[in-house]
């Protein structure tokens, strides 16, 4: 009895996939924030990024053909390396899915685009009291040693 492994594709995001960009925003929000966003403002808000690829672009892991994760890219323009960074946001891997690759796969699609020029280097920020996460972003050679964010929101 021979069983193939899973599989692991990453791709950008279409239109098709806004349902399930919106619940996994949804999800990610309730679950890390405990905040329940506005669906519709939500839904609005991923569409608005198909319809302006220059409010970044949405990277899909699939696991053994089923969407599984999806995450955000923005760009930040670094006058010092003139060059964009890609942040990314609204990074989300359904539950049944996580501690498989999904978002390791995810990130070096992104880690690709640095290599080949696009972006400068990557960026995330992360809720201070998820420490999973923290820990997966150090486990890939991410560190949260040189700048705070500070916000208003």
């Amino acid at each position: 009895m021979n069983q193939e492994s899973p599989t692991i594709a990453v791709r950008t995001a279409t239109f098709d996939d806004v349902e399930f960009i919106a619940d996994a925003n949804y999800s990610m929000a309730k679950e890390i924030e405990n905040i329940e966003l506005d669906r519709d403002v939500l839904f609005k808000g991923v569409r608005a990024v198909f319809r302006d690829p220059a409010k970044g672009r949405y990277i899909i892991g699939e696991y053994d053909g089923k969407v599984a994760g999806c995450l955000l890219i923005t760009h930040e323009w670094s006058d010092w390396r003139n060059c964009n960074v890609a942040w990314i946001q609204s990074l989300y891997v359904i539950e049944e899915c996580r501690g498989k690759g999904v978002f390791k796969s995810m990130y070096a699609s992104i880690e690709q685009l640095v290599k080949d020029g696009e972006y400068a280097g990557i960026r995330l920020y992360v809720d201070k009291t998820n420490a999973n996460a923290m820990e997966v972003y150090s486990g890939l050679g991410m560190n949260g040693d040189h700048y705070l964010l500070f916000e208003k929101m």
